[in-house]
């Protein structure tokens, strides 16, 4: 299924848009915080996770889903600051060594999650949080089949890694609309090839 509808480049670029596209060659300004930000109302393994308020609906409803489903999953890591970004990054770099590190965290600036539209998700359990084992999970499949329902693409896909810059990440989610979310996972398109497409 191809996209039908064609936007003004300007969706993909509007820090305020829920399309930003945001990647290795697409980044944020150091200095951007979206400014609606709240506090999801859903399970989570840490304290103080945020969103903006259109994908924290979103994914209120997305956990209420799955829980009438007999699924419940826990949110990890939402917004994350430019400078959060920086720390994260430098520690992977010095763990694992940049070539590496590049492979599954982004540089500062170059981060989804700065947008406050990308999370990432685990079981209930916390054994798959961040491994690629999370695919395989109950909670896992059900994400993958589901997520767009609510608006939510599966970010950094299966075998993809050559165009999205980024291995296999099973736990991360990008929030997009429900209409572009199921465009999307309709069409098995990455979010760079769907860019590419209405570009």
């Amino acid at each position: 299924m191809e996209p039908e509808k064609i936007y003004d480049n300007d969706v993909f670029t509007d820090l305020n848009s829920i399309l930003l596209l945001v990647n290795k060659t697409h980044p944020l300004p150091k200095d951007y915080v979206p400014s609606d930000l709240v506090k999801p109302n859903v399970k989570s393994n840490k304290s103080g996770l945020s969103l903006r308020k259109e994908a924290t609906l979103a994914l209120e409803k997305m956990f209420e889903g799955a829980l009438e489903d007999n699924i419940t999953l826990v949110l990890g890591s939402s917004y994350r600051s430019y400078s959060y970004q920086t720390t994260l990054y430098n520690n992977y770099v010095a763990k694992d060594g940049e070539e590496k590190a590049n492979r599954y965290s982004a540089k500062p600036g170059t981060s989804e999650h700065q947008t406050g539209l990308a999370v990432d998700i685990s079981d209930a359990s916390g054994a798959n949080y961040l491994k690629r084992s999370f695919k395989d999970t109950s909670e896992g499949i059900w994400l993958k089949e589901n997520a767009h329902l609510y608006g939510f693409i599966l970010r950094y896909a299966e075998e993809k890694e050559e165009i999205t810059g980024y291995m296999f990440e099973p736990w991360h989610f990008r929030y997009v609309g429900i209409e572009e979310a199921t465009k999307i996972y309709e069409s098995n398109l990455t979010f760079e090839e769907y860019y590419n497409l209405l570009d």
